[in-house]
């Protein structure tokens, strides 16, 4: 067990800044086309950075001088930092641009049309090529560079005979090794240095746009093994477009496009990725333009099958995998229908009426309310068993965005509903608890999108209690269980229904908080909510948010964050930046995120669905935020001593 300091995460960054005589001042310079703004002034850390020189395919690590680095803003070279697209970075800066490894002294964020070329997969099927925006992407570093300390793919377990190497401890196996019915304590913590980002990479221009949230799993077979598994490298998987979305598969790695699916799909609903069939490997599950049906590819892109049956509105929903009623088969809901595994409608809520009223009921979840055994279906007002029975419904509620955590500390879960009249919190058995509480005072709004919004819950501060983080136009603020303001602070985003996530990259007990609004993700302490990272990027703010999960399976985590065009102004961002710490030693996140309402216990690393789902409030007690695992194993954060 590593030792913890007393202190809290904020005290001990201010003691780093001090001694590492960092005054009112800041640093600003120019590597590989991003511009490194660093604030020390508010919070400082002293330490060696690593650039890289890139050689064809060999990335050479290269010293470079010693900067306080905490609070930073990275910054894309386009317009908005002053600069176009095609200007280069440091002279002695290269890149590694597409999945060739071809080099490029700038950011190489010209478009280029995709070909659209599936890659090489088991029991794969010729996907037809793109007719979005896509371009090859950017790539600072190669991932696989071995400068950090995480020099092994230590992630995926341990193998049943026990195998050690004499460098690198147990041997790897490539299967999944996540207990989630026995989540244990973590073990593992950064250097006190670690939080130093830098871009990754990134993929698509200015005129590429992505609405909703980026997905990861394990969709190629990108070792030529013959087998999609853990030792694969995990695939981004987001949707582009603005009239007609097309769904697009990214190494993770490094950012380059290994197949577009032709079928069209809806740009504004949220896929959801799981083994559906029992087959060994996941399904990417959507929906279709009007009218809405659910259709479902093969890991592929492959056709697998569309519904018959319909629902009327789709922007702003998202699907959900769960395996209801335990029989080993999941069950898939979009809005408030429920799908068998092959398509086949089980049963369906009667939908709201009126457009706004409509839309507000498209992102069902699933979750064991009363703990039988089985899971129910949760919507914004309402809930059903799993065989449609009615469990309880509040017309008095505005129907909104509901998520299930344990906010009172008993044995039940509580249902957090966001609406456009504010919080609403309700017992496990549909007993209202708080309703309609707008706690930090921000209005109802104007168009009544201003407390419609999903919420992230997270033990933000490490105190062993799960807080919430709700958006509004002007704040993003996280709420103790009480509702009382833990912190609050201001952002912009007025133009939709955004939400953030929480990860601990650090691994000394209190989390990172993440929230990307119209013009820049942020990156905020999750004790004090200093902000300590922001990054240019642009939205109209559906319904996306940050991800954070390990992208490219080295041991560590990366952020990964989309960007689309504004209401107002022109999209000044890459549609995907990915974003690690400089020398890969931020703690490693799970390396899947497969749907909009994530929380874990959801889902196993290899996609599959569990036929008796965890109850996550008695474990991690999270949702919309990922996991850290060691050995392969999900574990919980220690909380600060």
């Amino acid at each position: 067990m590593f030792s913890r300091n007393h202190r809290s995460v904020a005290t001990r960054k201010r003691e780093r800044a001090r001694a590492a005589g960092c005054a009112d001042r800041s640093l600003a310079w120019v590597r590989g086309g991003h511009l490194f703004r660093i604030h020390c002034a508010s919070i400082g850390a002293a330490g060696t950075r690593y650039g890289r020189v890139a050689v064809g395919v060999n990335l050479m690590p290269r010293p470079s001088a010693s900067r306080p680095a905490f609070l930073v803003t990275l910054c894309l070279a386009s317009t908005v930092c002053g600069g176009g697209s095609s200007e280069s970075g440091s002279a002695s800066d290269t890149q590694v641009t597409g999945a060739s490894s071809s080099t490029t002294a700038g950011p190489g964020t010209s478009d280029a049309t995709s070909d659209g070329s599936t890659a090489s997969t088991s029991g794969g099927s010729d996907s037809g090529s793109s007719d979005s925006d896509s371009v090859d992407p950017t790539t600072t570093t190669d991932p696989t560079d071995a400068t950090s300390e995480t020099t092994s793919i230590y992630d995926v377990g341990t193998p049943d005979v026990g195998e050690t190497s004499a460098t690198t401890g147990p041997m790897p196996t490539c299967k999944v090794v996540d207990d989630l019915d026995a989540i244990g304590d973590c073990g593992q913590e950064a250097p006190a240095d670690s939080f130093n980002p830098e871009v990754q990479w990134t993929w698509g221009g200015n005129n590429t746009s992505v609405s909703v949230i980026p997905l990861v799993a394990n969709l190629t077979d990108d070792n030529d093994d013959g087998e999609i598994d853990l030792c694969d490298t995990p695939d981004v998987v987001i949707v582009v477009g603005s009239l007609t979305g097309s769904i697009v598969i990214l190494d993770g790695a490094d950012g380059h496009e290994h197949f577009t699916i032709p079928t069209p799909v809806n740009p504004f609903y949220t896929p959801a990725i799981g083994d559906i069939d029992n087959d060994g490997l996941p399904e990417i599950a959507t929906a279709s333009g009007k009218p809405h049906k659910l259709v479902v590819f093969e890991h592929d892109g492959a056709l697998k099958w569309t519904s018959a049956a319909t629902w009327n509105t789709a922007q702003g929903g998202a699907i959900a995998i769960a395996d209801l009623d335990n029989d080993g088969s999941p069950e898939l809901l979009a809005d408030g229908a429920v799908f068998d595994a092959d398509g086949n409608l089980m049963w369906q809520a009667p939908e709201q009426t009126g457009w706004l009223l409509a839309q507000k009921n498209t992102v069902p979840i699933a979750a064991d309310l009363d703990n039988d055994g089985d899971q129910e279906v949760i919507l914004g007002q309402s809930a059903f068993q799993h065989d449609g029975a009615l469990i309880y419904e509040h017309l008095e509620i505005t129907p909104g965005y509901p998520q299930v955590a344990n906010l009172d500390n008993d044995s039940d879960p509580e249902i957090l509903i966001n609406n456009s009249n504010g919080v609403t919190i309700l017992e496990h058995d549909g007993t209202v608890k708080f309703l309609n509480a707008r706690p930090n005072g921000d209005p109802v709004g104007p168009i009544g999108n201003n407390w419609f919004r999903p919420a992230t819950v997270h033990d933000f501060d490490g105190d062993e209690h799960a807080e919430f983080a709700v958006s509004s136009a002007a704040h993003y603020t996280v709420f103790k269980k009480s509702l009382a303001t833990s912190w609050i602070v201001n952002v912009q985003d007025g133009s939709g229904w955004a939400t953030g996530t929480a990860f601990d990259f650090l691994g000394d007990g209190v989390a990172e908080a993440m929230y990307a609004d119209e013009i820049n993700l942020y990156v905020y302490d999750g004790e004090s909510g200093a902000v300590l990272l922001d990054v240019p990027r642009s939205s109209s703010t559906l319904i996306e948010y940050p991800i954070v999960a390990d992208v490219d399976n080295d041991g560590s985590s990366e952020i990964v964050v989309v960007s689309n065009t504004p209401f107002e102004g022109d999209q000044t961002s890459p549609a995907v930046q990915v974003i690690r710490d400089a020398e890969d030693r931020w703690i490693q996140a799970r390396r899947i995120w497969n749907q909009h309402s994530y929380h874990v216990t959801n889902v196993r690393e290899d996609g599959t669905i569990p036929q008796f789902e965890q109850p996550s409030w008695q474990s991690i007690n999270t949702y919309r935020t990922n996991a850290q695992i060691e050995d392969g194993s999900v574990c919980k954060p220690m909380p600060p001593v």
